[in-house]
């Protein structure tokens, strides 16, 4: 871990500032100084960043990426998608979910990510049974987070039913499902886990409106009534219209009726707002979690982002199924969805003169931390040193200055930007590579292999 760590340009919550000099006291910032001399000693790099979170993301995902890319008999959808992830996870074994969500926080370390809100809900051995430590596979999650070196939140799911009014679940749900005594001593467990990674956040997600009956939701919030609250909500135009078949109100209306939504929620995805439900989101300080990646991938639909941020809503961006992982590759999906929804360019710039990329960046910066519950927020006092360096030399950014570094990096080089990735102070990334790639890439794909067999 270094304790002084220069960089020739950087991005600081009041603007770009030249030969930036920080010092960190146990992975925290404790000084920023700007046109400082560079130190005797001590890293430095050229352009930094702040390190984005991912604030969600289903890591077992990653090993079923490219899977479900083959037409079926009818039009492929959300749904379809979901029948082929139902087969995929019941051949994983505690394992397999380390190795993959191990490689799966190494890509997004050297993709830009320094932190991570894992929706974890595979709960079960491949039978539905319970291990005999309910909390094994959140475990294996806080393992891959230590091999790795990422920021974590954990957020065990609560998952209980198959459809809205308390539809049964069916056999492909079977890993996810507890009652709510179940549910407690999953809870516990993962915050014993989590004893072993310093700094790490606990928070729980209510999988769905879908997947958890009214009562049981209330139970939830009264028995954890502090840290990240995350719920997926409104991915998809069918789940819309069934929540409105079984209460009359459309899922982002019915919730704010029976929840106090704040800020320390995240409703994850929030495709299909109306008007009304757009300007309650922004105006309840929660954050939307949105994945464009991934509701590309599966067809979603497009996130209301222009009305959302013009009535100062807050969002953040994750990974979600992994299928593709690159912080600067979510925030140039999220504005070209809105291109093509709009016909026009630079939508998510608020004014004139405004940089895109620099607004998407600081933007998902504030949601990701404030989602994550993490002290990630930006290079200053009292946030935790975490760092994405960004080479002066590549040739996208080898002319660029202040936010003009970030609209590089956002929508010419992506994540071959990238040089050097701190977390706390501790570089994980140098040269664009994880210092412990090797070993993790080989440990995962000697899983793919041996799931490839099964």
């Amino acid at each position: 871990m270094a304790d002084t760590l220069f960089f020739t340009r950087a991005l600081l919550p009041e603007g770009w500032a030249d030969n930036v000099l920080l010092t960190c006291e146990h992975g925290v910032i404790h000084s920023v100084r700007h046109d400082a001399p560079p130190p005797p000693a001590g890293i430095s790099g050229a352009v930094a960043l702040p390190g984005l979170a991912s604030l969600h993301s289903h890591t077992f995902q990653r090993a079923m990426a490219g899977l479900a890319e083959t037409r079926g008999p009818s039009s492929d959808s959300f749904w379809s998608w979901r029948q082929v992830m139902y087969r995929f996870l019941g051949l994983l074994d505690p394992e397999d979910v380390e190795a993959i969500a191990a490689f799966a926080f190494m890509e997004m370390l050297e993709a830009g990510f320094t932190a991570v809100g894992e929706f974890h809900y595979l709960h079960h051995d491949r039978t539905g049974n319970p291990y005999a430590d309910r909390a094994e596979l959140a475990g294996r999650i806080v393992a891959a987070a230590g091999t790795s070196g990422i920021g974590l939140t954990l957020l065990p799911v609560f998952y209980a039913h198959g459809g809205f009014g308390a539809v049964p679940a069916h056999e492909g749900q079977r890993r996810f499902l507890n009652d709510l005594d179940g549910f407690q001593r999953l809870v516990e467990g993962a915050r014993t886990a989590l004893l072993a990674l310093p700094g790490a956040r606990l928070g729980i997600a209510p999988h769905s409106l879908r997947a958890v009956a009214p009562d049981e939701l209330q139970a939830l919030l009264a028995a954890w009534s502090e840290g990240p609250v995350h719920i997926h909500i409104a991915e998809q135009v069918k789940e819309v219209e069934d929540c409105i078949a079984w209460s009359g109100r459309r899922p982002v209306e019915w919730l704010f009726d029976h929840v106090a939504v704040d800020d320390r929620w995240c409703l994850v995805h929030a495709t299909h707002l109306n008007e009304a439900e757009t300007r309650h989101l922004a105006e309840s300080g929660a954050v939307a979690g949105l994945c464009p990646i991934t509701e590309a991938n599966l067809g979603d639909g497009t996130f209301r982002l222009a009305e959302y941020m013009a009535r100062g809503g807050r969002f953040g961006v994750g990974t979600d199924s992994n299928v593709e992982i690159s912080a600067p590759g979510e925030l140039r999906q999220l504005e070209y969805s809105q291109r093509l929804a709009h016909r026009a360019r630079n939508v998510s710039a608020m004014a004139e003169g405004d940089s895109t990329g620099g607004t998407l960046y600081r933007a998902a910066l504030a949601g990701g931390a404030q989602a994550l519950a993490q002290p990630v927020a930006g290079l200053q006092v009292g946030q935790r040193a975490d760092i994405v360096c960004l080479a002066a030399d590549h040739p996208d950014l080898v002319a660029a200055t202040a936010d003009r570094h970030v609209d590089g990096y956002v929508f010419c080089a992506g994540r071959a930007a990238i040089d050097q990735v701190y977390v706390g102070g501790t570089r994980l990334v140098e040269g664009g590579r994880h210092r412990g790639h090797a070993a993790i890439a080989n440990r995962y794909k000697d899983t793919i292999r041996k799931l490839a067999g099964r």
